[in-house]
């Protein structure tokens, strides 16, 4: 062996060594959950992978149920949610010992899209929606027709949100009142994507998820207008819609919940510190509906003073506005749901 080779030789060795060594160094914040927050985590993962150096986050897409599973065992530091932690899961986290910072991040408009090329559904009412939706619906509810009687005898194909996404909780309470309250024959999905194909392949299709996935395939899909019971005027889903509480009852709150053990690892607290500080450009170009400045300051506190528990007692927020998210305490054991008293008593 020559010296030019050897020397060649112990170069690259060298350079793979130091390779090694930086990829060792790197630390990994670990995130998972809700496919309606995905976008917008990922979107500011590589802002802040592309300033700080050596740290790498990692975003999985499990639906908010699925991310919950994986935050409770401890496996992930951060869980998306596209809906508050439930009660069942504050439970699980107690007896893990997993303490939670909850980090209200936007609000979303919960879109009920259909394919472009159906031209009689004009706009909806939670009343059809439940019609269309309710357990009472299988293989009952078959058509158009079945729904409102000056629609069409074409079959009526539904996609939605699979039972671990946050999104199926919260459509299902907010339409039907109670959480998981759906009829089973529909194709369903954790991944939004897979939604939006099915309703774009079929004329006869409807469908739910977030607003950013609509954003980003209004060439595919027609968002349609929601009738407000109050106003009874239907009202389509928008930034605009969502934040001045018209859009009633899709409006709804997401977030991220932070592993309070992982904020004493500097990777995390300065991944979580740059989402809440700096997010809410990347927030409204994915389709959400940014929290106030304020919120923000509130949030950035509550991340930096180690606030555990949840303002929402283990229950989804159906019809909560922006100006509520901050002023419940925080509890760690979940509150008893108060029931509708019947008859006004």
């Amino acid at each position: 062996m020559s010296t030019r080779t050897f020397v060649t030789g112990i170069g690259a060795l060298v350079a793979g060594l130091a390779m090694t060594a930086t990829a060792m160094a790197q630390s990994v914040v670990k995130v998972d959950g809700s496919s309606t927050v995905q976008p917008v985590t990922s979107a500011i993962a590589e802002s802040f992978e592309g300033k700080v150096r050596n740290v790498k986050v990692e975003v999985g897409t499990s639906g908010t149920g699925g991310g919950f599973k994986k935050f409770v065992r401890g496996e992930i530091d951060i869980a998306n949610a596209s809906r508050p932690i439930q009660a069942e899961e504050m439970e699980k986290a107690k007896a893990a010992g997993i303490e939670y910072v909850e980090v209200p991040i936007a609000f979303d408009a919960l879109t009920v899209v259909v394919n472009p090329e159906n031209k009689f559904v004009t706009q909806l009412t939670v009343a059809e929606l439940k019609k269309m939706w309710e357990p009472a619906a299988k293989d009952v509810v078959k058509t158009w027709k079945d729904v409102n009687p000056a629609w069409p005898a074409e079959p009526l194909t539904l996609f939605g949100a699979g039972t671990d996404s946050g999104t199926f909780d919260y459509f299902t309470e907010a339409v039907m009142g109670k959480k998981g309250a759906s009829r089973s024959d529909y194709t369903p999905s954790e991944n939004d994507n897979t939604l939006v194909q099915g309703i774009s392949r079929d004329v006869h299709a409807l469908g739910y998820f977030g607003y950013s996935y609509f954003i980003h395939n209004q060439d595919k899909l027609r968002a349609v207008p929601i009738v407000n019971d109050k106003t009874g005027k239907a009202v389509a889903p928008s930034n605009e819609s969502v934040a001045d509480g018209t859009y009633v009852p899709l409006g709804r709150p997401v977030f991220i919940y932070v592993n309070r053990k992982s904020l004493e690892r500097p990777e995390v607290r300065r991944f979580v510190e740059y989402y809440v500080g700096q997010g809410a450009n990347q927030i409204k170009e994915e389709g959400f509906v940014p929290l106030p400045e304020s919120a923000y300051a509130k949030a950035l506190e509550r991340v930096k003073n180690l606030e555990i528990g949840t303002a929402f007692g283990g229950h989804s927020a159906v019809g909560l506005g922006i100006d509520e998210m901050f002023s419940r305490p925080l509890v760690n054991e979940p509150v008893k749901k108060e029931e509708p008293k019947k008859d006004g008593k």
